[in-house]
């Protein structure tokens, strides 16, 4: 099966590995993976901060990089979310309107593609570690993803998964509200990783590197002793 990469901005430019980590399990499920390397943004944080037209200059690039008929795989419920149910508002009553609805039936973040698609679970990952999971609020409310990535991660060998309090709950990230509101944004992700704390985990585990960077920050600011990790990283651990 041929799948087109999509590395969402931030993802390229801080966690690349996360990517290559990406590229590996799905290799090891037998993809065929290519990456246009003319991609840039999805254009979700133009939209979020208001700028719809210059938002849609972006979208519109998106959509002639990923001009195929080939499955979108992403690392991040959040890029995955906006394509999916934004696109449409953006290019309403367009002569694009068609090509939006078909690209919203192709893209899927990592994990919905691994058990939705691919119908695979188990990809003999190793990591002994107690973790929990956060739920980002895209990857719940915009994708529905919810027991795949718990499902994924029993799979992996050595891993205990512990529930934390309120794993639904946001952890204050949020794009721009993180920077507009950032005394509430750090007290929902103290409050975020308390909870992770309580379960006595040594990893946060997450679909969305963009909550895991937010909360990463204040774990490093404050020497707490957990740790974030992409399930990307940790499915593609122990193994070669």
């Amino acid at each position: 099966m041929k799948v087109q990469l999509f590395i969402p901005c931030f993802v390229d430019q801080l966690y690349p590995q996360t990517a290559f980590n990406m590229v590996k399990v799905l290799e090891k499920a037998c993809c065929d993976v290519e990456y246009n390397t003319n991609q840039t943004c999805c254009g979700q944080p133009a939209f979020n901060a208001g700028f719809q037209s210059e938002a849609k200059k972006v979208a519109e690039k998106f959509l002639k990089d990923f001009d195929t008929p080939d499955y979108i795989v992403a690392p991040s419920a959040s890029c995955v979310g906006f394509v999916r149910n934004y696109y449409g508002k953006l290019f309403e009553n367009s002569s694009q309107h068609n090509l939006v609805k078909s690209l919203s039936l192709r893209i899927f973040e990592f994990t919905e593609f691994l058990t939705n698609i691919l119908k695979i679970e188990n990809f003999g990952a190793v990591l002994n570690a107690k973790a929990t999971y956060h739920d980002s609020c895209a990857g719940l409310r915009e994708c529905k993803i919810k027991e795949g990535p718990r499902n994924l991660l029993k799979k992996v060998h050595g891993l205990q998964l512990v529930e934390m309090t309120e794993t639904e709950t946001c952890c204050g990230f949020g794009g721009t509200f993180a920077v507009k509101f950032d005394a509430i944004s750090n007290a929902m992700a103290d409050q975020k990783i308390n909870h992770a704390l309580d379960t006595g985990a040594s990893h946060i585990i997450s679909t969305d590197l963009s909550c895991l960077m937010h909360l990463q920050g204040i774990i490093i600011k404050k020497n707490l002793p957990i740790t974030t990790l992409h399930i990307a990283d940790v499915l593609a651990s122990g193994w070669e």
